[in-house]
Order: C-alpha cells, then sequence, then structure tokens
C-alpha cells in the first residue's frame, strides 16, 4: 500500500496546484458577461483553461476571482466541481492575484502551475511540456516563452549571453536592443510553492498602474540567485490571449480550424471547412459526411457513413451509422442507423428515431419515440407520441398533445396509416394496423385493424356559385361548365340551412 499524500503535496505524476487568474475585468470586451466566462468551440475561455492543464493531475485547483465572481462561481460548479474558487478582493494585479491563490492553501509544497484565464488555445501538450522542462531543468520558475514575429505589446524575454533567462521587460520599459527581441512572455508560468510565496511576498506596487506584477517574480529570483528557464511553445498560437471582440472571434476560427483539421486528418470529409463549425466536446467518426454550413455542438455524436447537411445545425444529438441530416435544426435526439431526417425538419429534444425511420420536410417533433422503418414525411406536428414499427403518418397530420394546462401523450401502434389532415387528440391511441380517415379528428382510441373516420358527410349546395357570387369569374367559369343555374326546392333548402 502507498504512503498517504503529505497535505498539500501534488499526487504521484502530478503536481501540487493549479492556479488560473480569472479575476479581471475585461473592459475591452464591453461586456456584461465576465470575459473569462465568453464562449468559444463549446467551452467558455475558462473552460478551456482548465481543460488544458486537467491531464497535470493537480492536487488542487483554484481559480481566482473577483470581477463577476458570482457568475464565474456558478459557472466553474456546472464545469469543474472540483476547483475552488479564491475571492480576490481588490484587484491589485497579477502578483496580488497569485499571492491570494497560495494563501488559500498555506501548507502547499511542490511545483504550481500559473495561468491565465483568458488563454483559450492553450493546449495540454502545451503545459505538459512546460512543466517537464522545469523539473529536468531543476528550475525554482519556468516560464512559457513563444517566438511571434510581432511582439509589440509583449514582454520581452531577456537572455544572456548563455541563453539564460536574466528578465522580462515589458514593452513601454524595453530599450531599442529589447524591443527587437522577439521572444515573448506567453504568460504560463510553473514554479515551486516555496520558492513563489517568498518572491510574491516581495513585490512592490511602485509602477505606472499601482499593481503588484507577476513578472516581477521571475526578476527577484534571478537576483537571489535561484535557477529560472524559459520553455518555448511549439505553437506560439497557444499562448494568444482573448481581449476584446474581434480578438474572440480570431480565437474561435483558430480553435475551429484546428477542430477540423484534427477530423479530416481522422478520416472525416469537410466539404467546406470555412462554413463547417464543430465544438471542441463533438465526436465524428471517420467517414462520415459535413456537407457545407453545418454546426456541431455540445456532445453531439456523428457515426461512421453519416451525411449531415449542408446547412443543419446538431446540438447534443446522436447521429448513428448511415444516417442523414439534411437542412435541418436538431436537438437533444437520437438519429438511429439509416434513418433520414429533412430538409427543413425540427427535432426537438427528446426525439428519438429507430432504425430507417424518417422525418421529412417541415416535420417538427418533440418527445417522440418513432419506430423502426416507420416515417413520417412532411408538413406535421409530432409531440408526446410514441409510433410503433412500419407505420407512416400522412402530410399535414398533427398530434393535438397540450390542452392548455397539461401535456398528453400518443400511441400509434406497428403497421398503422394516418391519413393526410389527421388531428390525433390525446391521450389516444391507434392499434395495430389501424388506419385513420383523412381529415378525421381523432378523440377516442381506434382498434386494431379499424378505420377511424371522425368527419362529417359532405355536401353540395347547387348553383350557390351563380346565386351568391353572380358576375364573378368563378361564376362565369361555373356557367361555361354548364351550370344552367336551374333552383330547385333542395337547393333553396340546403342554402337556408348554411
Amino acid at each position: 500500500m502507498s504512503e498517504p499524500l503529505l497535505p498539500g503535496a501534488a499526487p504521484e505524476g502530478g503536481i501540487a496546484a493549479v492556479v488560473v487568474l480569472a479575476a479581471g475585468q475585461g473592459t475591452r470586451m464591453r461586456s456584461s458577461t465576465p470575459k473569462v466566462l465568453h464562449a468559444l468551440g463549446g467551452r467558455s475561455m475558462l473552460g478551456h483553461v482548465l481543460a488544458a492543464t486537467a491531464p497535470l493531475a493537480p492536487r488542487h485547483t483554484l481559480v481566482v476571482v473577483g470581477a463577476g465572481r458570482e457568475a464565474v462561481e456558478e459557472h466553474l460548479a456546472q464545469v469543474a466541481p472540483d476547483a475552488r474558487p479564491v475571492v480576490q478582493e481588490d484587484q491589485r494585479g497579477s502578483g496580488h492575484a497569485a499571492a491570494v491563490a497560495l494563501a488559500a492553501v498555506p501548507d502547499l509544497q511542490g511545483a504550481v502551475l500559473l495561468v491565465n484565464g483568458d488563454a483559450p488555445l492553450l493546449r495540454p501538450e502545451t503545459v505538459t511540456s512546460l512543466v517537464d522542462a522545469h523539473r529536468s531543468a531543476g528550475n525554482v520558475l519556468t516560464v512559457l516563452t513563444a517566438e511571434v514575429d510581432d511582439p509589440t505589446g509583449l514582454g520581452r524575454i531577456v537572455r544572456d549571453a548563455d541563453g539564460a533567462v536574466r528578465a522580462i521587460v515589458e514593452q513601454r520599459d524595453a530599450t531599442p536592443e529589447q524591443r527587437a527581441i522577439r521572444e515573448v512572455n506567453a504568460g504560463v508560468y510553473v514554479g515551486e510553492a516555496a520558492a513563489l510565496r517568498r518572491a510574491l511576498g516581495s513585490l512592490g506596487e511602485d509602477n505606472d498602474q499601482g499593481e503588484q506584477y507577476l513578472t516581477d517574480v521571475l526578476g527577484l529570483l534571478v537576483a537571489e540567485g535561484a535557477p529560472v528557464g524559459g520553455a518555448p511553445a511549439e505553437d506560439p498560437v497557444d499562448v494568444l490571449g482573448c481581449n476584446d471582440r474581434r480578438e474572440l472571434a480570431a480565437r474561435r476560427r483558430t480553435l475551429n480550424d484546428r477542430v477540423l483539421d484534427d477530423l479530416m486528418r481522422a478520416g472525416v470529409t469537410v466539404v467546406d471547412p470555412a462554413t463547417t463549425w464543430v465544438d471542441v466536446t463533438v465526436t465524428v467518426a471517420a467517414d462520415a459526411l459535413l456537407e457545407p454550413g453545418v454546426h456541431l455542438r455540445g456532445t453531439t455524436s456523428v457515426a461512421t457513413g453519416a451525411v449531415v447537411g449542408p446547412d443543419t445545425t446538431l446540438v447534443d444529438t446522436t447521429v448513428e451509422e448511415g444516417a442523414s441530416v439534411v437542412r435541418s435544426h436538431v436537438l437533444d435526439a437520437v438519429v438511429g442507423p439509416r434513418a433520414t431526417v429533412g430538409p427543413f425538419s425540427y427535432l426537438r429534444p427528446g426525439t428519438r428515431l429507430a432504425a430507417g425511420s424518417k422525418v421529412g420536410a417541415f416535420v417538427e417533433t418533440k418527445n417522440v419515440q418513432v419506430g423502426e422503418d416507420s416515417k413520417v414525411p412532411h408538413l406535421s406536428y409530432v409531440g408526446d407520441a410514441t409510433i410503433g414499427r412500419g407505420s407512416n403518418v400522412g402530410a399535414a397530420t398533427v398530434f393535438v398533445n397540450y390542452d392548455g394546462v397539461e401535456k398528453h401523450h400518443t400511441r400509434v401502434g406497428d403497421h398503422v396509416r394516418i391519413g393526410s389532415d389527421t388531428m390525433l387528440v390525446a391521450p389516444v391511441t391507434v392499434g395495430d394496423g389501424a388506419y385513420t380517415a383523412a381529415g378525421s379528428v381523432i378523440t377516442t382510441d381506434v382498434p386494431p385493424g379499424a378505420m377511424g373516420v371522425a368527419r362529417a358527410r359532405q355536401r353540395n349546395v347547387a348553383g350557390w356559385v351563380r346565386r351568391r357570387r353572380p358576375g364573378t369569374a368563378a361564376a362565369q367559369a361555373a356557367e361555361a361548365a354548364g351550370d344552367a343555374g336551374a333552383e330547385t326546392a333542395a337547393d333553396t333548402r340546403a342554402e337556408a340551412s348554411e
């Protein structure tokens, strides 16, 4: 049996803590939503950072909150219930935020990763490589760096002649020579808890913003002779932050391009990547086909041989092997093997289509099970219903499920034929092999094998157009067709009874 972990120590293979700095106002977003909660690719920015750091297996995940703390804490409870919010009452800079987080776990020992909450493109392999480089070098602090084409506005990494990191110099403080440096601070650090705590306690606020800067920690540790290093990110895109709506759109595009590239490399056909959007939480199997204009969101999964699109949105939906969904909007549904949907269908939550079934053009469904090889081909509403095997629902059928107070269920058996323009007023059952006549309003059960007819007998009132619409094109057409207009007593009585 292994020995118990020391209080605050990291589990084997993991690190002591991940600290996510998420307390800032994000004023450039010009939004009532906290910056780190803005979404892209199926997750919030904060969610992406937490997903990237989760493989480090931290004993503690500490998220520093401040501006919009209630919303951030609520979001954390949903997406990362094991993460612990730590409140920074006064936003006095990134260094102060890190100190507040460490103070929340006073007996913390070992390596601590510090990362900003607005880095949605950060990948697990990038932070894992940073931690590995830190450990192999035996540093007390290692900063993630990136080589960029345009370093304007970013802190420069200053190295000595031997390549050792000596300082992080901000743009406003840099000399012309330092401004020419293209290696920049990526805003991600891993450091030993004791060294971080010591340096953070020495930070001053003698700067333009009157804040404690986390970047100053590196200089303090260098000054005391502690081993400090820098590890370049393999892809500088990983470390891009997000400060306004334009950058959010750019990060969203980059993230989506990464997702689609991974899918295509894995054997998925994406006809037009420029118009196809897939969340990072979606799964698509090899040999699936995504047509132009497809949006796959949430927990959606698409199986081998399935065709989605064009112009289709799937949210939290399962599309099984060989199924097809065309120009439709689908929410929390299951489209079974070889089932077909669309065009112009709206499948609402709770829709379950069995193998070989069909929901066709201009059909809306909700909380319905459609059995194997059954069809709802067009122009119908099916809600709160169970349909058996091999049945057909005629055009313009409505499952009347709501009485103004409660929803009621309709059951349609196997091999049933529902005539066009039928109203099925729930609760009602149409038995196996039964039919309903077109235009019927079915309010009571139809036994197996029966024909349900619920409509008035047709009657024709002769001469009505000539008498009631004289001189119209209809009257002229009727006269030309042979309506001499001979009025009978029966006609008069029929008209008087209208």
